[in-house]
This record gives structure tokens, C-alpha cells and sequence, in this order.
């Protein structure tokens, strides 16, 4: 991904309202390691159930304001994005609104997600060695490519696409 500064950080949210973008905390962007990020995602320190999400798309990063959903799921959730079956991590539900007049009618969509957003580290973890001459590094590097695809699906849904 490529690095954002505060200003393009705040001009690629497409499905805030003014309000919710003047609330919104970012994160320290000098301490990234932009490099090792797919997309770049946190949660609101002020507000327990709202989450942020920029994506890389082709037309520049796709920012997305999340709401986590208060219900709980009764069994562990498989991450959408990473997909990754022995996470330590919790995977919650995050809903957004679409862009545009689509979310101001309400419309949203929703992903199983991590919920501290740690996909682009657990892609890169080398998978275990499923069998003899298996190429975890060829799997890491296809788990980093899907995971960006999701990701971009994703932006694609928020956007209307």
C-alpha cells in the first residue's frame, strides 16, 4: 500500500458524513511499515464500536467508516479477508454504509473481518508444510494476493461496483 498523509488519509473517505470525518482519529501514519500493509485498518479509540478502513484501489485509496455489530457470534468466525484458520485473534462483523445516495438510503454491506485488522500480517506468517515439497513461500505470497483481491472486492461493494 501506498503511504497516506493526514490530508489524503481524510479525502478518501467516501461514506462519512462531514461530522463523522471531523471525529475521526487517525492513527500515527509515521509509524507504518506501509510496505507490509495490504490495506490499512483501525479502530476508534474514542468510540468502542467504530472502526476505519482504507483500501488501495485503482482509481486511488477507498477510505470506509465500519460499524462493528453489537451481537456476538456463538462460534469462531473465519476472517473474510485473510481467511486465516488458526487465528489467536477475535473476527467480528463490520457493516458500512455504501457511497453516495445508495448509502444515504441506507444501504450497507457488511464482512466478517479481524477485528484489530491484523490480515496483512497473518498472510504473511509461512503456512505449515502441508506436504513433502510444498512451497510455503509461493502459499504466502498467493494468500497476500487473494487477500488484496478480497480487500479490493470490498472497497468495489462500498463504492457500488
Amino acid at each position: 500500500m501506498h503511504a497516506l498523509d493526514r490530508a489524503g488519509l481524510l479525502t478518501s473517505f467516501v461514506n462519512t458524513t462531514r461530522k463523522e470525518l471531523a471525529d475521526l482519529t487517525p492513527p500515527d501514519l509515521d509509524d507504518l511499515a506501509w510496505d507490509r500493509l495490504d490495506y490499512l485498518g483501525w479502530r476508534d479509540p474514542k468510540r468502542d464500536r467504530r472502526a476505519y478502513v482504507v483500501l488501495p484501489a485503482d482509481d486511488g485509496p477507498v477510505g470506509v467508516l465500519l460499524r462493528q455489530a453489537e451481537a456476538t457470534a456463538r462460534t469462531r468466525a473465519q476472517c473474510s479477508w485473510c481467511q486465516d484458520v488458526r487465528l489467536p485473534n477475535d473476527v467480528v462483523f463490520y457493516a458500512a454504509k455504501r457511497a453516495g445516495a445508495a448509502g444515504r438510503r441506507g444501504d450497507t454491506v457488511g464482512t466478517l473481518v479481524c477485528r484489530d485488522f491484523q490480515c496483512s500480517a497473518n498472510v504473511r506468517v509461512l503456512p505449515p508444510l502441508a506436504y513433502t515439497g510444498f512451497d510455503r513461500e509461493a502459499a504466502r505470497d498467493d494468500r497476500i494476493v487473494e487477500l488484496q483481491l478480497r480487500a479490493a472486492g470490498f472497497a468495489a461493494a462500498v463504492l457500488g461496483g
